[in-house]
């Protein structure tokens, strides 16, 4: 450790995203990026965007982006924030709003970013077991003598196993918790979710967050946004204008419209990626799997008779990369990107070929 390192440095363990290898030929199916190529009206629009105007500073306000994202779900510009991913629109509201006296209430596995943030942020928290079938228990989230949560964060499809909460059950642990911000991570929610953000005009407490990185197949680009009362917004806001006032740059800015006016495109997309999720739960169950129920762009499965990190290295050696993860609980399971029909049928032959 440099001792050049503040305190808090040295007591972090930071986050450490899905390998990038550099490899020819590689099936990579780690880090739940879509399939398929973003809309063909964005790319466009990024072409268009860049010109002689990248020397000027992009809109600080993302007005234009607000504004469609607003038309989209009904609301109003006032009600939505982006930002630099969903990452840091996370880290932002970490800070503005999941900070308080008592502790933030978040399931044992989730998004392993959640603990790390709380770490950069000395945030105190508390996890929740999920239960026996890695299903999340609403009733669990609930306020009792001497117990409430200062917030609560839980991602839905949550990661990394896929399953979804009903919605009526969203609704329940946010009404149940009014003086308690409650997020919703909804990073996979459009792989055959019900997103939370129509609750927001009926609870000001509620706070819902979205990426372009997975159905719109724009992670390269870095584009996120939050959904929620306008005072919730503009503590993030705060933050944010306190960190960097111009997150998004133009091309992210010109992509990210032009993907959202363009709800064919993401609709068709999503319902491929759908099909194929269906397709290789199916015959990965055929291989003796057991896969849990996804909702996201990617399955959590294991082998009763196969160690998960003997799978994984197989599956490496053969030029396939899926996610292990080395945490309790979840040890024996790989997470597997959906890909194109095509590299799925090419796991599903190395993994014939391993379990043979």
């Amino acid at each position: 450790m440099s001792r050049y390192w503040s305190p808090i440095v040295r007591s972090l363990t930071p986050y450490v995203p899905g390998e990038q290898p550099k490899l020819d030929k590689l099936i990579k199916l780690n880090t739940n990026e879509h399939p398929y190529g973003p809309s063909p009206r964005a790319l466009t629009a990024i072409r268009a965007a860049a010109d002689d105007s990248l020397r000027l500073y992009p809109d600080p306000n993302a007005d234009k982006l607000k504004a469609v994202l607003a038309q989209r779900h009904k609301l109003t510009p006032a009600q939505i924030f982006v930002g630099n991913g969903s990452d840091e629109v996370l880290a932002h509201a970490f800070l503005a709003l999941l900070k308080q006296d008592d502790p933030l209430w978040f399931p044992d596995i989730t998004y392993s970013f959640y603990p790390v943030y709380c770490g950069l942020y000395e945030i105190a928290y508390e996890t929740i077991p999920l239960a026996e079938d890695y299903s999340l228990k609403p009733g669990d989230y609930m306020p009792a003598a001497g117990r409430r949560a200062g917030a609560i964060i839980f991602a839905n499809p949550n990661a990394p196993t896929g399953r979804l909460l009903a919605l009526a059950d969203v609704e329940r642990i946010v009404a149940s918790n009014p003086d308690a911000v409650v997020l919703v991570d909804e990073a996979y929610v459009d792989f055959g979710g019900e997103s939370a953000i129509p609750l927001v005009e009926r609870y000001p407490n509620l706070l819902v967050v979205q990426t372009f990185s997975k159905s719109r197949s724009l992670a390269g680009l870095r584009v996120g946004f939050a959904v929620g009362h306008p005072d919730l917004i503009e503590a993030l806001e705060r933050v944010k204008n306190s960190f960097n006032s111009y997150p998004l740059d133009r091309l992210a800015l010109a992509g990210a419209v032009a993907s959202v006016e363009d709800e064919a495109y993401f609709r068709d997309s999503c319902e491929r990626v759908i099909s194929s999720r269906s397709r290789l739960a199916e015959k990965l169950a055929k291989l003796g799997f057991e896969v849990l129920p996804s909702v996201a762009n990617f399955v959590f499965a294991r082998h009763p008779r196969h160690d998960a990190a003997g799978l994984a290295a197989a599956l490496r050696e053969r030029a396939i990369i899926v996610r292990h993860f080395r945490a309790p609980r979840i040890d024996q399971f790989l997470r597997i990107t959906i890909g194109t029909d095509a590299q799925c049928d090419a796991l599903l032959a190395a993994l014939g070929e391993i379990l043979a």
